[in-house]
């Protein structure tokens, strides 16, 4: 590698948003960085239309990446699958030093990278994640902002796990930026929407659990992590801006609500104590007694151990 710096394998997985992974990938040609090589592996994770890379972008001069790379599955495996694929590509092809997550429905400022780079530097530090705002229009209540409000609406500033009540929950979500999330802090997972990952990491906890398909497996990849003692950080100062669930038919949707669900009771009766086991039996006994289809298809997947992708209307 010339003059021996790391290199940063950005990982966007594509299902059958061609549009957003493209702005994306525009946003990503203004990147900014010192210290650090970077390329750019797009996995289209078996969208019905084949994804293709503008050439555009791939032949453009604004572009600093050492390579903009393509990768194509034949069946959706799932937001797991499609990183753990470009991961294992990274590896592989390149001997990537970090890896870093990234929605196809992001759009990024120019010096995120280089301010995620600086923040995971530090003993045992493992994972770094940006503060991430709704981009603008794309709020969930935009009618309640003020117009000059939107676009500093926050998505992400750190997550908490309240382990009593079953929860991983977005720290700051819905509220107006005025600063009061902009120090550097530890944080109890990293989202997959943007997270900065170590090599070694991934050397000493393996890569993101196949069984959640999408959702909660930023949260599991995370615990993990701690388990082996390293440390989450949020870093206010790297930027990014989220359109939200552009993939699954946004929140609320049949998939969104299904998978948030199912992998809730996988997360926490695997990890969870005493209480919050008993709160999430508790919790798959109202599932599975439900009135609604979607409530009983999850409590049974996850009795006879149905992981993975299911069908879920």
């Amino acid at each position: 590698m010339p003059d021996g710096l790391p290199l940063i394998s950005i990982i966007i997985v594509n299902y059958d948003t061609p549009d957003l992974t493209t702005q994306c990938l525009q946003s990503l040609q203004q990147l900014v960085h010192e210290g650090f090589e970077y390329n750019i592996l797009v996995v289209d994770n078996g969208s019905q239309k084949p994804y293709k890379i503008p050439k555009k972008i791939s032949d453009s001069k604004k572009t600093q990446a050492r390579e903009i790379k393509l990768i194509r599955t034949e069946a959706n495996i799932g937001f797991t699958g499609g990183n753990n694929l470009g991961m294992s590509h990274a590896v592989k092809y390149y001997n990537s030093d970090y890896f870093l997550l990234l929605n196809s429905d992001t759009i990024v400022e120019p010096d995120f990278l280089q301010k995620l780079f600086l923040c995971i530097q530090g003993e045992r530090r493992g994972l770094a994640t940006s503060k991430i705002y709704f981009e603008k229009g794309c709020e969930f209540y935009p009618e309640s902002y003020k117009k000059d409000e939107l676009g500093k609406v926050i998505w992400f500033a750190g997550g908490t796990i309240d382990w009593p009540n079953l929860m991983a929950f977005h720290r700051g979500v819905d509220e107006v930026d005025y600063g009061q999330f902009d120090h550097l802090t530890k944080t109890d997972f990293a989202t997959g929407c943007c997270m900065l990952i170590k090599r070694e990491v991934i050397e000493k906890i393996g890569i993101l659990d196949k069984r959640y398909f999408l959702y909660l497996e930023d949260v599991d990849f995370s615990v993990r992590a701690v388990k082996k003692g390293y440390s989450i950080v949020f870093c206010p100062e790297s930027v990014v801006y989220h359109k939200n669930a552009g993939s699954t038919g946004g929140s609320g949707s049949p998939i969104h609500f299904y998978y948030q669900t199912r992998n809730r009771l996988l997360f926490f009766l695997k990890y969870g104590r005493l209480r919050s086991k008993i709160t999430a039996f508790r919790f798959w006994l109202r599932l599975m007694f439900s009135k609604n289809s979607v409530e009983r298809k999850v409590a049974f997947d996850y009795l006879l151990k149905r992981y993975g992708k299911q069908p879920v209307v």
